[in-house]
């Protein structure tokens, strides 16, 4: 069973909202926004179309090691940046910080590539299953807990078009 989280409007809201905070940060300068696929597809694609600085983007996918030979935390990079980073504004473009394990790994990825600034923005951050210590510098919407889907994020790769942002409760 869904049960709507977040309206069409309220994440237009938001999206307005880190807009201009990250316009008010980087004074007009260039930002390469970088887009972790799958679920922040959209979100960055609303993000970007409100930001008024000069803007690019590209694309990053990663997937965790989920057996019990690698450690927690090591991510596989899927795909990879086709842009060089060294010198610029980036701001990583996540939809949930949920564990923060994948994201703090691509953060401390990128750093090592030097950009001039490395941000992150998230959709939403959950708290409750956080076991790294990873923050957002621009953040959406914060929620202690439960399953989401919509708006570009899944469930099984369903649930992505729809346009709201919805927690899975139990039937």
């Amino acid at each position: 069973m869904l049960k709507k989280l977040f309206s069409k409007k309220d994440i237009e809201g938001a999206v307005k909202r880190l807009a201009r905070s990250i316009e008010k940060d980087f004074h007009g300068e260039e930002i390469l926004f970088i887009c972790l696929l799958k679920g922040s597809f959209m979100f960055t694609s609303d993000l970007v179309r409100k930001i008024r600085n000069p803007s690019r983007v590209d694309f990053m996918r990663v997937s965790s090691y989920g057996n019990a030979t690698k450690s927690k935390g090591e991510i596989a990079v899927t795909k990879d940046l086709e842009e060089d980073i060294k010198g610029e504004n980036v701001v990583i473009v996540e939809d949930i910080i949920d564990s923060g394990i994948t994201l703090k790994s691509v953060s401390d990825m990128l750093k090592n590539r030097h950009p001039k600034n490395l941000k992150i923005c998230a959709l939403i951050d959950k708290r409750a299953r956080r076991e790294v210590n990873i923050e957002g510098d621009y953040v959406g919407f914060t929620i202690e807990d439960g399953f989401v889907v919509g708006y570009g994020i899944d469930y099984a790769e369903q649930y992505r078009n729809y346009p709201e942002i919805y927690v899975v409760e139990p039937e």
